[in-house]
């Protein structure tokens, strides 16, 4: 397998602030676990672009992609942010990061479907899951996996997708960009009632969610999506799928409640290859979401990276 890794240091300099968790040393954690556990030579490097405001707006509104350019721009020189939000906040480089963050996702597309690689993974930040068609909220800024899934879809041409979410928050912004556009189906669990307080309810008829209580483990997690998530994405047969992936379900990470560790994110990334190779000719695009305790975020993607990249 050829499994690309993207990356790039302007998705560091997004920082709002010592005390958020959304912080730039999760990349920094994640680099560490790559060259600790010796994959980082392993996997293909390679450049990240900027995205372009005209890929942000498939799936943004005018108002929401400008609020946050003048914004951030701004801020440009100063060490000062400006809250989008309570716990979305913008500097001078979030603009920039933000570009860097949806331009991976899009470059990693292309590549994906021109056969250049097998799949891919985006370790990116801000992440993006929660940014809706018009508002940014939850440590997000656009939705990078909306916008990845959207330019599959309108530039390539592919008829079917599938996005398979599992970070410990209902991914809210990507279900409302695409509730009844048949062509793409999500499929999540997330611990309920949290943060963002939705999901129980599915906005259309294209998502399977899976509400799971807190401190549920990852045997539970393995049970719902063997019974929920695996036929609905055979019967969907998608010819690419993208996974939000978030790592705060993992029993270190006090953000949530919930008892994943390493090894069930490695089983559900084989579930995901296996639908792949069944139905999209392996094609798989992965962008980091959630995952704010260090340690437990570097071991989870370097176990999500083995499965991708198959050395394990």
């Amino acid at each position: 397998m050829t499994t690309a890794f993207y990356t790039h240091p302007d998705c560091k300099l997004h920082d709002m602030g010592p005390w958020h968790p959304e912080s730039p040393s999760r990349l920094q954690a994640i680099e560490d676990q790559l060259i600790a556990s010796r994959i980082d030579q392993l996997l293909d490097y390679r450049s990240v672009p900027l995205a372009q405001e005209s890929d942000l707006a498939q799936v943004h509104s005018a108002a929401m992609i400008a609020l946050v350019r003048e914004h951030s721009l701004a801020l440009a020189g100063t060490s000062g942010c400006y809250p989008l939000d309570a716990d979305t906040l913008l500097n001078g480089h979030s603009w920039q990061a933000a570009l860097r963050a949806a331009g991976a996702a899009l470059a990693a597309t292309d590549a994906v479907i021109k056969g250049e690689i097998d799949n891919a993974f985006c370790s990116v930040r801000p992440p993006g899951h929660h940014a809706t068609s018009t508002t940014s909220m939850g440590f997000c800024l656009f939705n990078n996996v909306a916008i990845a899934a959207r330019h599959a879809l309108e530039v390539h041409g592919l008829e079917r997708v599938a996005i398979v979410d599992f970070d410990v928050h209902h991914g809210n912004g990507t279900e409302e960009i695409f509730a009844h556009d048949q062509r793409v189906l999500m499929v999540s669990f997330f611990q309920h009632p949290f943060y963002p307080y939705s999901g129980a309810e599915p906005a259309g008829g294209n998502a399977v969610n899976v509400p799971v209580p807190a401190y549920s483990d990852g045997s539970v997690v393995r049970q719902l999506a063997t019974e929920k998530w695996l036929p609905a994405l055979d019967a969907h047969r998608p010819q690419m799928i993208f996974v939000s992936a978030g790592f705060d379900a993992h029993r270190e990470d006090d953000m949530a409640q919930m008892g994943l560790v390493e090894a069930d994110y490695a089983w559900l990334t084989r579930q995901v290859m296996r639908v792949a190779a069944q139905h999209a000719q392996g094609r798989i695009v992965s962008c980091l979401e959630g995952g704010y305790d260090l340690s437990a975020l570097g071991r989870s993607v370097v176990a999500h990276l083995k499965v991708l990249a198959d050395l394990e």
